[in-house]
C-alpha cells in the first residue's frame, strides 16, 4: 500500500515531539479517519520558522505527512509556509495511497492553524504592551 520512502519515514520521522517555546501551535483532525495532527512553531520577531515540530495520532500517511510538513517549514518565513500545499507533500513521498490524500491535506490544514495561533497570540501581546504603557 505504501511505497518504500512513505515507510522509511514512517520509521524514522523527524521532528516528533512538543517544542518548547512554541508560539503558534496548529491542531487539526479528522472525525471520520480518527487522524489528529498538532504542530508547533516556534517564529522569531523576523518571521522565520526557526524551529518546528509535531505530535500526531493516526496513521502511516497521517505521522509522515506531517514530519514531511514540518521539515519544509523550517527556515523559511510565515509567508513561504503558507504557500505549502498537499500536493508537495505527496510529491516528496512519492505519493500517498488515493484514501490517504487526506492526510497530507491536514498537514497542510495544521501548518495554517500553527500560523493563525501565532497571529492570534501576536495581537494578544500587542494589546497587552499598548495597554501597559497607558
Amino acid at each position: 500500500m505504501y511505497n518504500n520512502k512513505v515507510l522509511e519515514i514512517f520509521k524514522n520521522p523527524k521532528n516528533v515531539g512538543t517544542l518548547k517555546g512554541a508560539n503558534g501551535i496548529g491542531k487539526v483532525g479528522n472525525a471520520a479517519c480518527g487522524d489528529i495532527m498538532k504542530i508547533y512553531l516556534k517564529i522569531n520577531e523576523d518571521g522565520i520558522i526557526e524551529d518546528a515540530s509535531f505530535k500526531t495520532f493516526g496513521c502511516v500517511a497521517a505521522i509522515t505527512t506531517t514530519s514531511v510538513a514540518t521539515e519544509l517549514i523550517k527556515g523559511k518565513t510565515i509567508e513561504e509556509a503558507l504557500k505549502v500545499k498537499n500536493s508537495q507533500i505527496i510529491e516528496i513521498l512519492g505519493g500517498l495511497p488515493t484514501q490517504k490524500i487526506h492526510c497530507s491535506i491536514l498537514a497542510e490544514e495544521a501548518i495554517k492553524a500553527a500560523i493563525e495561533d501565532y497571529y492570534k497570540k501576536q495581537k494578544k501581546l500587542e494589546k497587552t504592551n499598548k495597554n501597559s504603557q497607558v
